[in-house]
């Protein structure tokens, strides 16, 4: 399938450096703008999972790039994040972001999505997996 939205949001492990699929998305891609969209982060042990949630009070922070090779890329990124196999716990849909620094900003972007239940998922407060993962200060 030939996919034209070239844009993808990413907001886990794809931001991670030393991380093999993130490192072949760096080297195909170009970063647009830091970016949210309504919904929720979930910690699932060593990776987190988003659900989108137009009528959230609660945002799920990231980065917006834009892909070369978009059906390469996403084939590449289908495989890592597991689509197409039975246990999958992802969907890749379009949604609407939000662009920091722009009022009223939003695209279109590519997303991958948690398709299971959040039931007795830990919550990541404030939205933000990179944060989460480092934060600033340790007690």
């Amino acid at each position: 399938m030939k996919h034209t939205n070239q844009l993808l949001f990413i907001y886990g492990t794809l931001l991670q450096e030393g991380n093999e699929f993130a490192d072949y998305l760096r080297a195909h891609s170009t970063i647009i703008s830091e970016a949210k969209f309504k919904g929720r982060l979930y910690d699932l042990g060593s990776y987190p999972a988003a659900v989108y949630d137009r009528d959230a009070t609660d945002y799920v922070h990231g980065t917006i790039v834009k892909m070369d090779r978009v059906d390469e890329v996403l084939k590449h990124l289908d495989y890592y994040e597991g689509i197409g196999q039975a246990s999958c716990e992802y969907e890749r849909v379009l949604i609407e972001v939000e662009c920091d620094g722009s009022d009223d900003s939003s695209t279109e972007c590519w997303v991958y999505l948690l398709k299971l239940s959040e039931r007795g998922l830990k919550l990541i407060k404030g939205g933000n997996y990179l944060k989460f993962k480092r934060p600033l200060y340790r007690k």
